[in-house]
């Protein structure tokens, strides 16, 4: 599988997920503008990694809740490589900007979550299309779960505007199905070298035991290059019939019934206790 030739942008590349990604797609030869909003200097080793790789590229700094500095980014992307392949929505606003309540949320705060999620990408996904030959990729980085329990309150807020983003893939595809642009959505767990790193020691230890002990049926957390692996499978060629799909990357965490004790699920009946 190689990319080569191929030119991609994925925004929140500095670090974490969307550093993985964009390492992997440069193995495959892509040339990748690697988009940061505060840490230059994460981006800039980012960018260095890349080059580790036999690759190419550059930094672009944008704030993506603007939807003016969306198109500023893209139209850099249009100066440097003159075309873009593959598009990835990665990147979202860090969790004080919009972490609160159902019951208590700003309006400001809702605003900032939607801001970078769906308006980021109706914005991206547009320019984008502009920039693309024809069978380009595009794939926004979600979190289901988000949008389909409520437990997680203060959760409200990035929940509905991941779930927005996860719409408009499926308005998307259809949109850009003619040219052979494929739109997709990949949901990961919970991922190492990710959010989960900024929380307290006490709270990751907890995430990890949990999903170690069986709620992710593979054993573990998923890392930055998981994710990245999922990623390049969808800008193959060979995935060029798939489209408009929302993809979990979670070894199975989301195969979990959350009705049942986990002791109950992982047991194996004897036959006697069977009959």
């Amino acid at each position: 599988m190689s990319l080569v030739g191929k030119c991609a942008l994925i925004t929140g590349s500095s670090r974490g997920i969307g550093r993985g990604i964009a390492l992997k797609l440069a193995e495959q030869g892509a040339k990748i503008a690697v988009h940061y909003y505060q840490n230059e200097a994460a981006a800039k080793a980012t960018l260095a990694k890349i080059r580790e790789r036999g690759s190419d590229g550059f930094v672009v700094q944008g704030d993506v809740c603007h939807h003016e500095e969306v198109g500023r980014i893209f139209q850099q992307v249009e100066s440097e490589f003159g075309k873009l392949d593959i598009f990835v929505h990665n990147a979202r606003t860090e969790a004080p900007t919009f972490y609160q309540p159902a019951m208590e949320i700003t309006l400001d705060k809702w605003d900032t979550a939607v801001d970078s999620q769906a308006k980021a990408f109706l914005v991206g996904v547009r320019e984008a299309a502009r920039l693309m030959p024809d069978h380009g990729r595009v794939i926004a980085i979600t979190y289901a779960p988000g949008g389909k329990f409520g437990s997680w309150q203060p959760w409200v807020a990035m929940g509905a505007a991941k779930a927005g983003l996860e719409v408009l893939c499926r308005y998307f595809a259809v949109a850009l199905a003619s040219r052979g642009i494929t739109v997709n959505a990949l949901s990961p767990g919970w991922i190492e070298d990710s959010v989960l790193n900024s929380l307290p020691e006490a709270v990751q230890n907890s995430v990890r035991n949990w999903h170690q002990g069986g709620w992710t049926p593979m054993g573990r957390l998923g890392t930055p290059a998981d994710v990245g692996n999922a990623v390049a499978l969808l800008c193959s060629e060979d995935a060029s019939w798939i489209t408009g799909q929302l993809i979990d990357v979670d070894g199975g965490a989301s195969l979990m019934d959350a009705h049942l004790p986990l002791d109950i699920q992982q047991s194996t009946p004897t036959r006697a206790e069977a009959a």
